[in-house]
């Protein structure tokens, strides 16, 4: 797939309010500091795309990317915020569990995870909670540039273990590295894949 054009939309508060529109949408999630925003504008071939959900306060939206005029990315806030309130985080929770679940346009959540990481509890219990609601979604280890291939072969096989402890079958899996624009073409030609199965209905 070439991206030949991908502009920001909107940010929203809540489920209600994103575009009303019935193009797919794809949506990126993980915990902060991840490399969400790197991996958008890697893959969208845009430095500054993201950067439009880095201003204060954006990042506690659903921020909606029109690509190609023909699909959503849509960039979901961070979780796993130590630093806010309980309150905060709750808002946070309610916002994306109300996107994720009752979006009818989301066809794929991707679900990033640092590849540098042992499993973590709260990443293996949000892949739980994907799961559970029947959601369809791929990982997508970030940060590949910083740790050997071995050492990333070994943490991803690593991570496939533990996941096989309560699942059955793997999902997708991408390794990126937004650096190096490694795994780009690979997710986008999962995406497309989704795209060219819905055409044919």
């Amino acid at each position: 797939m070439e991206i030949k054009k991908a502009e920001f939309t909107l940010s929203a508060p809540m489920v209600s309010m994103c575009p009303k529109d019935t193009k797919p949408e794809y949506a990126f999630i993980g915990r902060s500091n991840v490399g969400k925003s790197s991996l958008i504008n890697m893959l969208t071939n845009n430095k500054k795309l993201a950067k439009t959900s880095a201003t204060p306060g954006k990042t506690l939206l659903i921020n909606h990317f029109i690509i190609n005029n023909e699909w959503y990315l849509v960039d979901l806030p961070g979780y796993g915020f130590a630093k806010r309130s309980k309150k905060e985080i709750a808002k946070l929770n309610q916002m994306i569990q109300g996107y994720i679940l009752q979006r009818e346009q989301l066809v794929n959540v991707f679900l990033l995870i640092d590849v540098r990481l042992e499993a973590q509890k709260i990443d293996l219990e949000f892949i739980e909670w994907l799961g559970q609601s029947s959601v369809p979604f791929a990982i997508v280890f970030t940060k590949a540039d910083k740790l050997t291939s071995n050492k990333v072969r070994q943490n991803v096989e690593a991570y496939k273990k533990a996941l096989l402890e309560s699942w059955e079958e793997l999902p997708p899996l991408f390794v990126t590295s937004s650096e190096k624009k490694q795994g780009r073409d690979e997710v986008l030609a999962y995406i497309e894949h989704i795209n060219q199965e819905l055409k044919n209905g």
